[in-house]
């Protein structure tokens, strides 16, 4: 934001202007730069500006804007408007004009000297500046002064943030914060009341109350202060402003469409000051024009009020939140109020921590997001995890903003009111709320689930996984999802574009088809998690656990699992410390991709070569000769075990996925007890490693003994696949299987269907 010393040593005297004929507006696109410019205009002033973004706003203004921020300006500009948010030192536009000599302005310099032929009735002070201004030019409309009116947002009564009347008072919002008040000459000064905020610009509350009373000090002789008797702060600047000064008190029985014993205040102050600007009016006429105003846009906006109230807020000071969550309690008493806060900068965060926290607890639950930092640099040991720790009603800690609205979305139950409140981008969260439940309402889908199966991949087993997808495409599809293919490979490092995994229209759910690794190490679930997209299988910690098969087996083991003695090998002449029929295998691959049998000496070399072209460490372990067996479990539930007769007697990636190359028994050929203990070890293994969704643990059985060789937690889903055939002998088809991991990770997810 703006600092003094930018202030003198960079902006043009506000008279410049008139020796100006066309100006660059950069942020053109705000509520307070875009009300200026039909009146620029009117003014007869050239006008083309500049936004971040391309809005509904700036496709109205009927002006040249031009979409983001560029080292370049129209030819025969002769000044740049900027408002406060700008950095001087970073923004391109201000760089040009520089060089090319151009004056610069200030947004408060050019209303200022817009206003310079009308008799200016200026609202300020820390709270309620927005509000009184529309209470005060609505009241003065309705006694047929047709005032011109510019308020610091946009107003759905005025249509906008300016009403361009023309009668000769502006009612105007003066905006304390970094002394913009100074670039307007008022004729009466409307003060709400005043306590410290703003501490970055003003230092503390003797330099903003400074700011003021210099301010309030600009009224000519016949001008007056009309100020809240209530408030110590608006007080102490009337007792010492020396000028004409009227307090007011709140007006009994005023009926009001707008909330809370605030706005009482606010609309008492605005009736005195209409009083004061048109003594003749008929007063019933002004208490009309204060019932008929319906608020600015985020004052206490109720943008949906159905089976969930869905509000948006302004208030980022203490007194704002805790005056707003009061005006919300007693509009809709006995409802659950959810406050969902974007803490406004470090430096107020660190100022008002505690007493934010204290507002906050007033509510019932409190959802909180990162700060929004505007120009600020973070200020170490402030944020809102601290304040989070602070709050004294059930607090949660949503770090990203673009979560919010998904995430809140879930934890709603009917009758809630949800209020997104806060001065930065959390003005986004109420209105992407809405297009949540708009897309996902509280009673359930009536759609189909949106399902995306993720396949292919940029592992080994690529080709296994696109058949896995298909197969899995076709049974979603069969039971009427709404399903598509997706190669996340292909999305991120081809077309680079993931909108399509955004947004309210997001997939509801992404069923994982990808095998071997960036999909069974936890990859894709952690790109997942940041998408805030539920996914089919276990989560990353698990995912990853399972494909380092070094360390399943230390864990298996730690728990008393038996598993083939082993040792994980980073080179090829590491030492391997027993002898025997060995296998070697990658340790970070599918079940066997890489797999090698070493049953001479001539044939280690070999093998490791093989399993070193798939990764930096492999795994030489004892070649158990038995019974290969495949054990799935299904959602917390062991499914028969399968018997794996491969036609070479050797299970490698040939014979797993040739079709008729291994035959598949099921129920395994092996004695009940022997059947029964491996899915007892298979679930077990399933729940130590955290796994979800469905795995398969393979296993070696020689006699009595059970041997596990890994833990899979993506089966493959093709028609050759060891989970499938498992589940069929258990009396599960193919599309009931996809139905249950789908219904299991939308469960697990609390995601809506």
């Amino acid at each position: 934001m703006r600092t003094p010393a930018e202030i003198a040593e960079f902006f043009a005297p506000r008279e410049a202007l008139g020796e100006c004929k066309s100006l660059f507006l950069v942020g053109i696109g705000g509520a307070g730069m875009s009300g200026l410019v039909p009146l620029a205009l009117a003014e007869g002033f050239a006008i083309a500006g500049s936004d971040a973004y391309e809005s509904e706003v700036t496709r109205s203004l009927g002006v040249p804007v031009t979409v983001g921020h560029f080292e370049a300006l129209p030819e025969g500009v002769d000044a740049l408007v900027l408002t406060d948010a700008i950095d001087l030192a970073a923004n391109p536009e201000v760089r040009v004009a520089r060089a090319r000599g151009l004056r610069l302005f200030r947004r408060s310099q050019l209303l200022g000297w817009l206003l310079r032929s009308r008799k200016v009735a200026a609202v300020t002070g820390t709270h309620g500046k927005t509000t009184t201004t529309g209470l005060l030019g609505s009241a003065l409309i309705h006694a047929g002064l047709d005032p011109l009116v510019v308020v610091g947002a946009s107003v759905p009564d005025f249509g906008g943030p300016v009403r361009n009347g023309r009668g000769e008072w502006a009612v105007v919002e003066a905006c304390e914060a970094y002394d913009g008040l100074r670039d307007i000459d008022p004729s009466l000064v409307l003060l709400t009341n005043l306590e410290l905020d703003h501490a970055d610009f003003h230092g503390d509350y003797a330099g903003l109350k400074s700011s003021v009373l210099r301010f309030v000090r600009r009224l000519p002789k016949d001008g007056i202060l009309i100020y809240a008797a209530s408030d110590a702060g608006a007080t102490e600047v009337a007792k010492e402003a020396g000028v004409t000064a009227e307090p007011y008190v709140p007006i009994p029985g005023l009926d009001l469409s707008l909330p809370g014993e605030h706005n009482v205040l606010n609309a008492s102050g605005a009736m005195a000051a209409a009083k004061r600007i048109a003594p003749d009016a008929d007063v019933s006429r002004l208490r009309e024009g204060l019932q008929a105003f319906h608020g600015a846009e985020r004052r206490l906006q109720v943008l949906l009020d159905t089976d969930v109230t869905v509000v948006d807020d302004y208030a980022h000071h203490p007194t704002e939140v805790a005056v707003s969550i009061q005006a919300l309690r007693s509009r809709y008493p006995g409802r659950r109020l959810i406050v969902v806060y974007q803490p406004h900068l470090y430096s107020r965060t660190k100022d008002f921590g505690p007493q934010l926290a204290e507002a906050l607890s007033a509510a019932d639950e409190v959802v909180l997001t990162d700060i929004y930092p505007a120009r600020e640099a973070p200020i170490p040991g402030i944020s809102s995890a601290v304040l989070a720790e602070w709050v004294d009603v059930p607090c949660r800690y949503v770090p990203s903003r673009h979560q919010l609205a998904a995430k809140v979305r879930r934890w709603l139950a009917p009758q809630d009111i949800v209020v997104g409140m806060g001065a930065g981008t959390i003005a986004n969260f109420a209105p992407a709320l809405i297009a949540e439940l708009e897309d996902r309402p509280l009673a359930g889908l009536s759609r189909p689930l949106r399902i995306a199966v993720l396949y292919a991949g940029d592992s080994s087993e690529r080709e296994v996984s696109i058949h896995s997808g298909r197969e899995i495409l076709a049974a979603l599809t069969r039971l009427g999802h709404d399903a598509q293919l997706l190669d996340a490979t292909e999305l991120l490092l081809g077309k680079g574009d993931v909108t399509g995994l955004t947004g309210p229209h997001r997939p509801d759910l992404a069923f994982l088809a990808v095998h071997g690794t960036h999909a069974e190490d936890g990859a894709i679930q952690g790109f997942l998690e940041l998408l805030g997209i539920p996914y089919t299988g276990s989560g990353i910690q698990a995912s990853a656990l399972a494909m380092d098969k070094s360390m399943t087996k230390r864990i298996l083991e730690a728990s008393g699992i038996r598993v083939p003695r082993g040792v994980t090998l980073r080179d090829r002449d590491d030492a391997i410390p027993f002898s025997g029929p060995l296998v070697v295998k990658p340790n970070a691959e599918g079940s066997t991709v890489g797999v090698a049998f070493v049953r001479e000496p001539s044939e280690l070399c070999p093998g490791l070569a093989k399993a070193f072209s798939y990764g930096d460490e492999v795994i030489a372990e004892e070649l158990i000769e038995g019974t290969e067996i495949s054990v799935p479990v299904l959602v917390h539930e062991a499914l028969p075990p399968v018997e794996i007769v491969p036609a070479t007697g050797l299970y490698d990636f040939t014979s797993k996925y040739t079709p008729g190359a291994t035959e598949e028994i099921v129920p395994a050929r092996l004695p009940a007890e022997v059947l029964a203990e491996s899915q007892h070890i298979a679930l077990k293994a399933h729940r130590l490693l955290g796994c979800e969704g469905a795995t398969r643990t393979d296993m070696m059985v020689r006699g009595a003994e059970i041997f596990v060789l890994e833990v899979n937690t993506l089966p493959g889903m093709t028609r050759t696949s060891l989970l499938p055939n498992s589940a069929a002998a258990h009396g599960i088809d193919f599309d009931t299987l996809c139905e249950r991991l789908v219904r299991d990770a939308l469960t697990r997810s609390g995601a809506p269907h």
